[in-house]
């Protein structure tokens, strides 16, 4: 994948991404072992909306939740091997409980996991922010960290 072309850190983020369907985000239990598990991407994040965030859905109530009150730092993989993208990101999670968020995020895609739509109780957004990217670049054979930081967030 050639991730050196044009645009700020977040168009190439967001190029970089866009098509993964599933990330795998990593946190930290108290006891300081990671967890690692599934979370289902946004199909409608497009190059020109990512701003140094990534949106994810939850319950409120969930064990990734209460580990991220503990400790917010997180870590998301995206791998799409067919494109040679394997992708490493650093960030802090927050959870998100606004209703007028959650209603502007929510597709029907999202049912698979939350069967009641916007009626499931305990239904929040987890809030990633961007803090690096690491990805491996097949042309120098290892891994290159993206600069990425508030420099970069939101510009165009």
């Amino acid at each position: 994948m050639d991730s050196s072309g044009p645009g700020t850190a977040t168009q190439r983020v967001a190029r970089m991404i866009q098509g993964i369907r599933v990330a795998m985000l990593t946190t930290a239990a108290p006891d300081g072992s990671l967890h690692a598990r599934p979370m289902a991407t946004r199909d409608e994040e497009r190059e020109e909306d990512f701003t140094g965030e990534l949106w994810f859905f939850t319950k409120a109530g969930s064990g990734k939740v209460d580990e991220i009150l503990n400790d917010a730092d997180v870590n998301l993989s995206y791998v799409a091997p067919e494109d040679h993208r394997y992708i490493s990101i650093s960030g802090r999670a927050t959870l998100v409980t606004d209703q007028e968020k959650i209603d502007a995020l929510w597709s029907p895609t999202y049912r698979a996991w939350f069967a009641k739509g916007l009626d499931e109780p305990d239904l929040a957004l987890l809030r990633v922010e961007v803090r690096t990217v690491r990805y491996w670049d097949m042309l120098s054979g290892g891994m290159i960290e993206l600069p990425f930081g508030e420099s970069n967030r939101g510009r165009r």
